[in-house]
């Protein structure tokens, strides 16, 4: 024992000789002990999508879900489904994943009051089994894209497409009936559709000809799937079921199964799967919190919050410098909202707006003869900014007007609160030293004769002065200070 003493004198390698032990002791373990391998067979894998907005993280979940349950031996994904929408390009990489998935995807619009709007209809179409609850429903499939590639109406776009829809159809009127026989019908019955603008026709062309291309692919119903691109058009449970959008109305998860069991499913390289759910188990798997994280994160109005605080932290310690909290704080906040504002469609004129407020909130403290002029400029131009900042006028990327008038408010007052301080600060007269003793009174202590040295109190403290007065000054007299000239007061009687 003496021999092996010296090894056990350190904590550190006490430790080490443990662990070392343990891992002996879990190599030598008989099979028995073993975590064993679940059965997954029989089992399929629910992935749960609730009511929120399809973009790169909703996307990596749903990819990761289905890349599981093939490796895992999962019978088939059930994609509980609850969305208003999303991003073009996050659909597309989801519509992909489950078009060459090697086992059947079931999406299931559930529960009662969900609705798969936008990118949840291409996904709907996508499974190969697309089932609905109750009260819910699907549509409103127009495209939203990336960088703002979007075929969303925006007030004033409208305008101007119906302005030159008027002058197109009066442009038509006045051709005449031999050029109209010459017109081909087929282009009459199938017009490119267009929006007046150059990249979302490209964008809602190429949507239109993909949507199209899965539903024949599904052997769903080409004709409605084109008209919820084009023109947005929504059904419920009932409608889409006769119109042979979805295959079945289930009521719950149970239901669902009973109609799943016996189901043959054609999934990728054509090959045929018969789904038995009879005594089919359901794994769910949740988003892990480093997604629910960063989905949070490009949530239009957590992305505003987040950049309005970023832009009051730095304009804080800007105005105060070295109290470094806020300065650090607003990096943070702004690294976070810009995350997010990579993934958005934004609108860059909506940035400038804002920084143009800010620019006239200091300008309003600089130069308080404006009576508010600036605030006033200010505060629409933060407001206008912030309605631009987001470009999609789709329900689910927009900042709620509730958030944004407080917010504008909020950063307006602090703002000019700030830069006032700072400019009152500036120009308020020295307090402390010999710089703030001019105007001040005191007492003499000697006699002084005009232009001769002597001795004055002031504020309790005795100093030499210089008698810069036409009069000579007694002692005790009052005294009032008119300079100050190196360390000697410049006073008069």
């Amino acid at each position: 024992m003496k021999t092996f003493a010296p090894l056990f004198k350190s904590r550190r390698r006490q430790a080490f000789i443990l662990v070392l032990l343990l891992g002996i002791l879990f190599s030598v373990l008989p099979p028995s002990f073993s975590t064993p391998q679940p059965q997954t067979q029989d089992q399929f894998l629910i992935l749960t999508i609730d009511n929120k907005i399809i973009g790169p993280v909703v996307a990596d979940y749903i990819d990761k879900g289905i890349t599981r349950a093939e490796d895992d031996g999962y019978q088939g994904v059930i994609i509980i489904l609850d969305t208003p929408g999303g991003l073009l390009e996050s659909t597309r990489a989801i519509v992909k994943k489950i078009m060459n998935a090697s086992i059947p995807i079931i999406t299931y619009i559930a529960p009662s009051g969900s609705r798969a709007g936008s990118a949840g209809v291409f996904i709907t179409l996508a499974s190969h089994v697309a089932a609905m609850a109750p009260s819910t429903n699907i549509g409103a499939a127009h495209p939203v894209g990336v960088n703002g590639e979007k075929g969303e109406d925006r007030p004033l776009k409208k305008a101007i497409e119906e302005l030159t829809e008027t002058l197109r159809s009066q442009k038509k009127q006045k051709i005449s009936p031999r050029t109209k026989e010459k017109q081909s019908p087929q282009n009459e019955e199938a017009p490119a559709p267009q929006t007046g603008n150059v990249m979302e026709d490209k964008v809602l062309n190429d949507t239109v000809a993909w949507v199209e291309t899965i539903a024949k692919n599904r052997k769903r119903n080409v004709e409605w799937a084109k008209e919820t691109v084009l023109k947005s058009v929504s059904a419920t449970e009932k409608e889409a079921m006769d119109k042979g959008i979805i295959d079945f109305i289930a009521i719950d998860t149970n239901d669902l199964l009973k109609k799943l069991d016996g189901r043959q499913i054609v999934i990728a390289d054509n090959k045929t799967v018969i789904l038995n759910t009879k005594n089919a188990l359901l794994h769910r798997t949740n988003l892990t919190t480093r997604q629910n994280i960063l989905n949070t994160l490009i949530n239009p109005n957590i992305a505003y919050i987040l950049m309005m605080i970023g832009f009051l932290g730095l304009f804080i310690e800007i105005t105060h410098p070295g109290v470094i909290f806020p300065g650090v704080a607003g990096v943070i906040s702004l690294v976070m909202a810009f995350y997010a504002f990579a993934i958005l469609p934004v609108n860059f004129a909506g940035f400038l707006l804002i920084g143009l407020a800010i620019i006239l909130f200091i300008a309003e403290a600089l130069t308080p003869a404006t009576f508010g002029l600036l605030t006033l400029a200010g505060i629409v131009s933060m407001l206008l900014g912030s309605l631009m900042l987001i470009d999609s006028s789709f329900s689910g990327l927009t900042i709620s007007l509730n958030i944004i008038l407080p917010l504008v408010l909020s950063v307006a007052a602090i703002a000019i609160f700030l830069v006032t301080n700072v400019v009152r600060a500036h120009r308020r007269k020295i307090m402390t030293g010999a710089e703030s003793l001019p105007g001040t009174e005191g007492k003499a202590g000697t006699d002084m004769a005009p232009d001769a040295e002597g001795q004055v109190f002031v504020n309790g403290e005795i100093w030499s002065a210089i008698n810069k007065g036409p009069l000579p000054i007694a002692k005790d007299e009052k005294i009032k200070v008119i300079g100050i000239d190196k360390v000697k007061l410049l006073v008069t009687k």
